[in-house]
């Protein structure tokens, strides 16, 4: 019998990952120009120095969240400004702390699926210290 490789959907949260490591390899994508540009799958890790490559409806659902976080922020400051009831300025406080792990969720699901299963694939031995750090990092503001 055959074997069917997976569809790839164009939303990056339907994508597998085995489709992405399918279509290029890391090294490809890093040296090629051209791929960079077109493949929302391209690792941030590229010659050069460190980049992040996401793809255009992640980047613009993230800055939609980060301006919307800005002006809850700026709210919360008002309301220390205005003197209001610590109470309601807690509960504020929470909802951006929510807001926050829902964007750092979102963009750790983009670096697994674009930078830390082509780099493992690739047995590249930084990925996993650097991967780790991240994560312990992000556990521990938990």
């Amino acid at each position: 019998m055959a074997e069917q490789k997976a569809s790839v959907s164009v939303d990056h949260r339907e994508r597998p990952a085995a489709a992405l490591l399918d279509e290029m390899t890391h090294d490809e994508m890093t040296r090629d120009p051209e791929a960079q540009e077109n493949h929302p799958s391209v690792c941030c890790h590229v010659p050069g120095g460190r980049r992040g490559k996401m793809s255009p409806k992640l980047r613009s659902d993230l800055e939609k969240r980060m301006n919307r976080i800005e002006g809850q922020v700026r709210g919360i400051k008002g309301m220390i400004e205005a003197g209001a009831y610590c109470d309601d300025i807690l509960h504020q406080i929470t909802a951006v702390q929510s807001a926050l792990g829902a964007v750092a969720r979102l963009l750790l699901e983009s670096h697994i699926q674009t930078c830390v299963l082509p780099r493992l694939k690739e047995d590249d031995p930084e990925i996993l210290p650097e991967f780790l750090k991240t994560i312990r990092a992000m556990t521990k503001s938990v």
